[in-house]
């Protein structure tokens, strides 16, 4: 018994110890751009300069087309991993409940909470961004018209835009890519979202990730169960 109380506290003190050094790491990251991916020109026009940038992307063996409606038409909130990831935000930031919740699509629910399209190529690409105080408990999301958006400069804000892209890399798969880009206005606001990124960061990249597996799932299901009815329609018997 003594052994595994012993073992337990040194995984939960790792786990402790660990948490405790992404927040430091993304203190001292913070806006530090890697580099390390190709700016989307997508974004530069609604926000050159930015203070956090997130970029994740996963190849799927699928079309474009296919992996981009799956994209929009998602329930996020089917998975276990992102109601865990959004119940303990609630928590910790002691949010208040804001009742059941029924299914809808990613994009439905977003624009729902306010967040606004700023540019769409159907099909391809969509660019959606908000202003907002993410710091507070209950947040909420004030999407604006895209040339007010870019030049949107109210002291105490977060401005945040992010995209979903289906890039075609030939006529059977394709790269999912998602990228996010937050810019305070002020060092006010840039001090209170800094360190709430420390906590929350953790979950977003999570939340992201889940996307990427989701989307993916799903559009090479899609994509598998349509190969077949697509080859009989191209099958033709000569005499």
């Amino acid at each position: 018994m003594a052994r595994a109380f012993k073992r337990s506290a040194q995984i939960i003190g790792a786990g402790v110890l660990l948490g405790l050094g992404f927040i430091g790491t993304t203190w001292a990251r913070y806006g530090k751009s890697s580099g390390r991916k190709p700016r989307s020109a997508l974004l530069d026009r609604f926000m050159p300069d930015f203070e956090v940038r997130e970029v994740h992307e996963s190849p799927v063996a699928a079309p474009s087309s296919v992996t981009f409606a799956v994209a929009q038409e998602l329930d996020m909130q089917q998975s276990p991993l992102v109601k865990a990831i959004f119940a303990g935000r609630n928590m910790l930031m002691g949010a208040k409940s804001s009742g059941r919740r029924e299914p809808q699509p990613l994009l439905s629910e977003v624009l729902a909470l306010g967040w606004r399209v700023l540019d769409e190529q159907p099909g391809e690409y969509l660019v959606v961004g908000a202003v907002t105080q993410p710091w507070m408990a209950n947040v909420r999301f004030r999407g604006l018209v895209p040339e007010e958006f870019a030049g949107f400069k109210d002291p105490g804000y977060a401005k945040i835009v992010w995209t979903i892209e289906a890039v075609p890399r030939d006529a059977a798969t394709s790269l999912f890519r998602t990228e996010t880009r937050v810019a305070t206005t002020d060092a006010e606001a840039r001090r209170r979202f800094r360190r709430y990124w420390s906590l929350v960061s953790p979950g977003v990249i999570l939340i992201r990730r889940e996307l990427l597996r989701l989307v993916r799932r799903e559009a090479e299901r899609r994509a598998r169960s349509t190969a077949p009815q697509l080859a009989g329609k191209g099958t033709s018997v000569r005499p």
